[in-house]
């Protein structure tokens, strides 16, 4: 099974945080994992605002944790875009918008703690 990660996931499992879940753990040990370009762009925006410290520069620290745990990088199609157009307004921000309607559009379950993505009938590993 390949598995979406949000965005608050990839970086507690690149860093080893206790905030992660044992079952969000054992999923990104055991199956595929996807990164969403929307979740770097999410993770670039909050390093340039000084929201967000990584251990190393973000062209760094990104590539070499992507390449390290074997994670690949789920592209924004067209499609993607086209279903946030639609998605109810159940949730404002727009990463977490996109990343709900890839997890619609690819079929995947999200690897996330925010409950809501299950409003929208994604399925949630938490």
């Amino acid at each position: 099974m390949t598995v979406l990660l949000d965005t608050h996931a990839f970086l507690w499992w690149c860093e080893d945080d206790r905030a992660l879940s044992r079952k969000a753990r054992k999923a990104i040990a055991q199956e595929e994992c996807q990164v969403s370009l929307a979740s770097l762009w999410e993770i670039a925006v909050k390093v340039s605002l000084g929201k967000l410290t990584l251990p190393s520069s973000f062209d760094r620290y990104v590539p070499d944790q992507m390449s390290a745990n074997g994670f690949s990088p789920l592209e924004i199609q067209f499609r993607h875009l086209a279903r946030c157009a639609v998605l109810p307004s159940r949730h404002r921000d727009p990463f977490d918008r996109l990343l709900i309607s890839q997890a619609i559009e690819e079929d995947l379950p999200l690897v996330s703690r925010d409950e809501i993505v299950e409003r929208y009938g994604v399925r949630r590993i938490w």
